[in-house]
């Protein structure tokens, strides 16, 4: 009959969204614990942890200490070291990345982990010397940082320059 509606079929209790074709299935990190409240942190794609958007530290190091294997000891170098060459930095935790920025200035880098290394973007990327590898974007450029590959030297150059251009958004 036309304009009657097909019945809605209900999804099966505890059925995964995983099973769905073309969705990336998620798996709980029980060793790491959002913010401290005792609730596991979802892994997604390449072990991105899903954390809840937030401003501060805090957030980023729950973040950190979500990420499976090497690439959390990578990305706690990277946060130690953009701290060490942008002090002042303010931090949060926007589309499951930890984002850093000044006050007023906006934002200057963010990273992202996938499965083989963690991406550190900055969002000014074409105004650095040298212009990080990475990217197409009009203004970002990014660099994929492997187990064995993070230039402290390099990276800390490029921290310094971004954190004293205006960033991205508003902080």
């Amino acid at each position: 009959m036309p304009g009657k509606a097909k019945p809605k079929t209900k999804k099966a209790k505890g059925a995964s969204r995983a099973s769905k074709p073309g969705k990336p299935a998620t798996k709980p990190n029980p060793a790491a614990k959002a913010g401290g409240k005792g609730k596991a942190v979802r892994l997604l794609a390449g072990g991105n942890p899903q954390v809840a958007k937030a401003e501060g530290d805090a957030p980023v190091q729950a973040y950190i200490a979500a990420i499976p294997g090497w690439k959390r000891d990578v990305a706690k170098r990277l946060d130690a070291l953009i701290m060490r060459n942008a002090p002042d930095a303010r931090k949060a935790v926007k589309w499951n990345s930890p984002f850093y920025g000044m006050e007023g200035q906006g934002w200057f880098a963010s990273l992202h982990v996938f499965t083989n290394y963690v991406k550190v973007t900055f969002f000014r990327g074409t105004s650095l010397r040298p212009v990080p590898p990475g990217g197409t974007h009009k203004d970002g450029r990014w660099v994929d940082v492997h187990e064995d590959d993070l230039d402290e030297a390099q990276m800390a150059k490029w921290v310094k320059q971004a954190a004293a251009l205006p960033g991205w958004g508003t902080s």
